[in-house]
């Protein structure tokens, strides 16, 4: 296949991803609605993906799974991000959510400046303040300050899902040289035990587990090999495509999730959250640029003769 095929295919990948996570609120609301929780729905889905994952890259984890510390907090953080983001579109807004979630940016900037150390860019801060403006454009309403700032449950899901996907991105940093397919069952197996640990602190585990059946079961399985099906074009886009233009092309998952959940569910934007949502896409696409770049080296003075 020659480089133009290949470019074509990447960015066939990425456009992929995108639509479906632009659209996977939409089977995680219905089993919620249906009365499958989101925290049963995330250990099922999440345990399907991950079973279906290991046999399926069963030599990669044979001649190179090996543990190492750092994959505990990846999982306990990229679990929490997937769950927190699944319950949220479960009971708020999508738009809303998705763009709240979206100020990773804000957070991955703070903590690479934070935790690694590394010098951020005019570009850097210009994506912390464009990210902060928005967040406070759609978060703003009458009362904010006055002790109605967190009465939004599902706002509040969609910052901290964010929060841990930043937090997970710096640290990943440090387990590069495992493989992707350990680190993506990882994650899968993190969701599934923060769905198990929300269910079982309220006591809902058995009751849950007796709905797996029928229509319910058939949609668990489906959206478990799509969740895997995607994890691999995803790879194959990132592999191909500079990380730049994979950003820029998974910004349509807005646009997908708008049309989507207007379509769907009747939701609609205000104008509020369409100034906001543009800073954080804005500060979205400026992320590749967070880091500033060492100053080349001066050469060497000359020796007198």
């Amino acid at each position: 296949m020659n480089l133009a095929k290949q470019k074509l295919l990447a960015v066939s990948c990425a456009l992929t991803t995108a639509l479906v996570w632009g659209l996977m609120w939409f089977p995680f609301r219905a089993l919620h609605e249906a009365g499958f929780s989101t925290a049963a729905t995330s250990l099922t889905v999440y345990l399907v993906a991950a079973a279906l994952g290991v046999v399926l890259f069963r030599e990669v984890f044979r001649r190179e799974a090996r543990f190492e510390f750092v994959l505990l907090p990846l999982a306990l953080l990229y679990g929490w991000c997937n769950f927190s983001y699944t319950w949220a579109v479960s009971e708020g807004q999508v738009m809303r959510v998705l763009l709240l979630f979206y100020l990773s940016p804000l957070w991955s900037a703070l903590f690479s400046w934070l935790l690694l150390h590394e010098r951020l860019s005019r570009i850097g801060w210009l994506v912390i303040a464009m990210s902060l403006g928005g967040m406070m454009v759609i978060l703003y309403r009458p009362g904010l300050f006055s002790g109605d700032f967190f009465s939004s449950r599902a706002d509040w899901l969609a910052l901290s899902g964010g929060i841990s996907f930043a937090l997970g991105n710096v640290l990943s940093k440090k387990a590069h040289a495992l493989p992707v397919a350990l680190k993506s069952a990882m994650v899968w197996l993190g969701v599934a035990i923060c769905g198990l640990a929300s269910l079982l602190w309220q006591g809902q585990l058995g009751a849950e587990l007796m709905l797996l059946h029928g229509e319910v079961l058939l949609i668990v399985l489906v959206l478990g090999v799509t969740l895997l099906a995607t994890s691999i074009i995803s790879m194959h886009g990132l592999s191909i495509l500079p990380a730049t233009q994979v950003m820029t092309l998974m910004l349509m998952e807005l646009l997908f999730a708008a049309i989507s959940a207007y379509l769907l569910a009747g939701e609609r934007m205000q104008l509020q959250e369409w100034i906001g949502g543009a800073l954080i896409a804005s500060a979205s696409l400026l992320s590749g640029h967070i880091v500033a770049r060492p100053k080349p080296a001066a050469p060497p003075l000359p020796q007198a003769a």
